[in-house]
Parts: C-alpha cells; sequence; structure tokens
C-alpha cells in the first residue's frame, strides 16, 4: 500500500508532542518512496547521562506510537516494521497498510497528556488500575513494579548527587536547561523553568548554582543541589518502575517506548500524571539497589522511572520544534 506522505507531513505537529529525555525531541523523519524512516539526530541525543542509549530509544518508540495513533485518528491507514539499523541511525519505518491502527487513544489525547513536574496530592495508584498498566507492559513480555515515593528519597537524592557530581552529565544537563524567557531556544526545546515548575528566585539560582557547578563541584555544591529535588518524593505517592525481560535489545527497547507511550496516555484520561525520575536507573548505584529490591538479578532490564499521580496544579506545556 502507497502511503499518502503529503497528508503525513500535516500531521507532524502532533507527531512531536511525544515525551523525550530533557525534551531533546531526537526523532527524524526521512520521507522516501514508499514511506517513512524513522530515525535520530545524534545531536538531539544525551550521550552522557545516556550513554546505552535507553533512554533515545524509549523516545524514539514512543513517537513511533504517537504517530500511530495520530494518523489513525486523521484516517490513514498506518503500521510500524521494526528495522534498527545503528549506522543508519534508524529504529524502523511507518509505510502503507490496509486499515489504520488500532488505538483506544485519539490525536486529543495525545496532545492533552504532559509530564507534570510540580507538587502531586497524596494517593497510590489504584491496585485495579495497576492491573492495567501491568497488562500493556506484558504485551511485550515486561512488568511494571509499583515502590511507595517515600522509601525513594534517599535514592533519589543519591542518583542527584552523582547527576551532579559528575562534569559531563551535569554540562549536558545545562546545555538543555532553558531556565529564561531570554534563551534562544526558549520556545523550541529543552526544558523550560516553567516546566521544571520553578519560580524566577528557584530557575535564577538554579543558573547560578550551575555556573559554580565547575569550580565548586569538590566544595559539595552536588550535594546542595541533590538536597533540593528530596521533596520530590517526600510525600505518599508512588513511582512506577518498567522492567523489561532479559535480552531485550534496542529494538525491544523501542517497543517499550511504544508501551511506555501508551501508559502515559491511559493515565492521562485518567486525571494523573507521570514525572520521570529516571536518574534512579541512571546511576549504577542506585539503578543495583533497586534491581536487587525488585528482585531482577540484571539491573539493565530496569527501564523507565517514573512518579505517578494526581498533580495538585496543570502544567506549562514544553516546547517544540514543530508548532
Amino acid at each position: 500500500m502507497n502511503l499518502d506522505v503529503t497528508a503525513v507531513r500535516r500531521l507532524e505537529p502532533d507527531f512531536w508532542r511525544a515525551p523525550s529525555a530533557h525534551n531533546t525531541q531526537p526523532w527524524v523523519l526521512r520521507y522516501i518512496a514508499n514511506g517513512v524512516d524513522v530515525g535520530w539526530d545524534p545531536a538531539h541525543a544525551l550521550p552522557a547521562a545516556d550513554p546505552t542509549g535507553r533512554d533515545l530509544r524509549l523516545s524514539l518508540g514512543a513517537f513511533v506510537e504517537t504517530c500511530l495513533i495520530v494518523a489513525a485518528d486523521a484516517g490513514l491507514a498506518v503500521e510500524y516494521v521494526s528495522d534498527h539499523d545503528e549506522r543508519a541511525r534508524r529504529v524502523g519505518r511507518l509505510i502503507g497498510t490496509t486499515r489504520p491502527y488500532g488505538s483506544p487513544f485519539d490525536a486529543a489525547a495525545v496532545r492533552a497528556r504532559s509530564t507534570n513536574r510540580g507538587e502531586y496530592l497524596p494517593g497510590v495508584v489504584p491496585d485495579d488500575l495497576l492491573v492495567r498498566i501491568d497488562a500493556l507492559a506484558g504485551e511485550v513480555n515486561g512488568w511494571v513494579a509499583a515502590l511507595p515515593s517515600r522509601g525513594l528519597v534517599e535514592p533519589l537524592a543519591a542518583a542527584d548527587r552523582h547527576l551532579f557530581g559528575d562534569a559531563a552529565v551535569s554540562a549536558e544537563l545545562a546545555d538543555w536547561l532553558r531556565l529564561t524567557p531570554r534563551h534562544p531556544r526558549y520556545r523550541v526545546d529543552g526544558l523550560t523553568d516553567r516546566a521544571l515548575a520553578l519560580s524566577r528566585a528557584q530557575a535564577l539560582g538554579l543558573r547560578v548554582a550551575l555556573r559554580a557547578l565547575p569550580t565548586l563541584r569538590r566544595a559539595g555544591l552536588p550535594r546542595l543541589l541533590a538536597a533540593s529535588s528530596r521533596s520530590t518524593l517526600g510525600y505518599d505517592g508512588c513511582v512506577l518502575v518498567l522492567v523489561a525481560p532479559a535480552g531485550c535489545g534496542p529494538a525491544g527497547d523501542v517497543e517499550f517506548g511504544r508501551v511506555l507511550m501508551r501508559i502515559w496516555l491511559t493515565l492521562s484520561e485518567l486525571g494523573l500524571a507521570c514525572h520521570p525520575v529516571s536518574q534512579l536507573i541512571d546511576c549504577a548505584t542506585t539503578r543495583a539497589r533497586l534491581a536487587e529490591r525488585l528482585g531482577v538479578a540484571d539491573p539493565a532490564r530496569l527501564l523507565h522511572a517514573a512518579r505517578v499521580g494526581r498533580p495538585a496544579g496543570p502544567s506549562a506545556r514544553s516546547a517544540r520544534r514543530v508548532q
């Protein structure tokens, strides 16, 4: 089946509402004669914070799922064919098919979903909803664990100390922060002060601290910066951890990204929000502790972690390159 690439191009603003680590929006669509290759731009990857490419592939999978949902809502019959090629920087291809992708979600659900890094109300994800979410992960032989947020306050602080203590990782984060509207890419990509739920004073303080970090790293500034994150999980909520089967591989990571998008949309439609705290599994020490707690022998099977719950207020819309 031929794919109407002109019609697909018109949908790009909604495609770009997919989530990505640091809001880097790494995806690239390459329009070819018989479909659309889905690839990535290395300039929008995170080689220091994400050296294995796990978050990159999860983001690309979420993007693929978003494309399929939005195209189906527009009446386009599109399917995804996995064709992961590291050298070509391609994960697969969107091609024409006989019927639209089957999904309970639509473009409006994609637009409504957002990441909320603000305050959450006390409460955990209900058991029946956890069963639904776990079943989604089970479609690709994974599972989801729910952990009390208070029990992860100290591991998160340790992970943040590692983040700010690593010169390359913290510099990479700083490159993607947009802490003032005067930043030239404030309305394009990255993490804005508003998306991070920072006040003007907090944003200014973070800007000053990050500038001082290279010279004050040994003086304990990473510990001070990490201390400010304790309130993130210091309440009666929960963190969901996505666990892959052994031997998942790069193409499997992309499929789990698709699953993550379905999970996020399921939560969003019920008025719940997510805030990724994957630094817990970016830091080898806290990842190993978390894997041991979950009874997972190989810590590399932990793919994603996020606090989930009902936010106390709305979140700011994150910027996108395609408007």
